[in-house]
């Protein structure tokens, strides 16, 4: 068990949440796309939360898990930035840059399971 606050990863993911909370409230105001905004606040939460049980759990099986939860969650949420984009709902530069920070944080779970899978190889 470990504190997810030492994550580097969680730690961008959570700016990336709170970032996306602030960009939808400012951007997505009509009551007709408030299933859209609610859908980006979810898959954005997802990701920190998910690593943040991954790391209450016991061991790196159970961690690699949470994490490749965090992936799918941070694809979920990429896909709602490109869609709210594309709806006229997310200005250009905003999309830009939390669709940069999205893939970045993708990176990030991904290089994180890969050593956690690497891990546990060695370990059996």
């Amino acid at each position: 068990m470990q504190d997810f606050r030492n994550l580097q990863v969680w730690q961008k993911a959570h700016k990336l949440t709170l970032d996306t909370y602030a960009v939808s409230a400012t951007n997505i105001t009509h009551p007709r796309y408030f299933s859209l905004r609610d859908q980006l606040t979810r898959a954005a939460i997802s990701v920190p939360a998910n690593l943040a049980e991954g790391c209450g759990k016991t061991g790196d099986r159970e961690l690699r898990r949470f994490v490749r939860v965090s992936l799918g969650s941070a694809s979920e949420l990429e896909y709602h930035l490109l869609l709210a984009r594309d709806l006229g709902l997310l200005p250009g530069p905003e999309y830009e840059r939390l669709a940069a920070a999205t893939v970045e944080v993708k990176r990030m779970l991904s290089g994180l399971a890969a050593r956690l899978s690497i891990q546990l190889k060695a370990d059996s």
